[in-house]
């Protein structure tokens, strides 16, 4: 835990968690994701707000990888609901039955799309969007109560690596949540 020393008119606060920093990594997909791996562990092992870690990963997924658009769609009332995001607008609902994201969510099992053109039944949010990689995120159960959905305004963007190192970020949300 880091913290600082806040000195105004005479008082000095300590202040714990204000800030966390995010440590940029360089190099290829699999590096990047094996020094970002430790840091979201660390911001959502500390923190017990569902909210606050989900957004802290959107984020920090956003800010290492430059993807187009990172968010969640969490399981609500018999739907996809949006959840904290990075990027344009989205949509706010998605069918069980519909899109990329409701196709990982029925499958229970992650989906990589190269061309999401060429996906039945793709649900064009956002027209930059052109490939996609989506992934269930379960309870301690087994049930998918969310899923991670990452765009790319570039063709065929994501791979093995990609998915291998969202699985593995995905896997903490699952240890953690409550």
């Amino acid at each position: 835990m880091r913290g600082f020393a806040l000195q105004t008119n005479h008082t000095s606060v300590d202040i714990f968690n204000m800030a966390e920093d995010l440590h940029i990594p360089t190099g290829s997909r699999t590096e990047k994701y094996a020094v970002l791996f430790p840091q979201i562990a660390s911001l959502v092992q500390s923190e017990s707000d569902q909210t606050a870690n989900l957004a802290n990963i959107v984020a920090a997924l956003k800010e290492v990888f430059g993807f187009f658009w990172v968010g969640f769609y969490l399981v609500k009332n018999g739907e996809l609901v949006l959840g904290p995001f990075q990027g344009p607008v989205a949509c706010t609902r998605i069918p069980f039955h519909k899109g990329v994201c409701g196709h990982a969510y029925t499958t229970a099992e992650t989906i990589i799309v190269p061309d999401v053109d060429a996906f039945p039944g793709h649900i064009a949010c956002a027209s930059a969007s052109k490939s996609e990689i989506v992934l269930p995120v379960k309870n301690q159960a087994g049930e998918v109560i969310m899923v991670l959905d990452v765009d790319s305004d570039k063709l065929n963007d994501f791979s093995e690596v990609d998915q291998k190192g969202l699985e593995k970020i995905v896997g903490l949300i699952s240890e953690v949540w409550r």
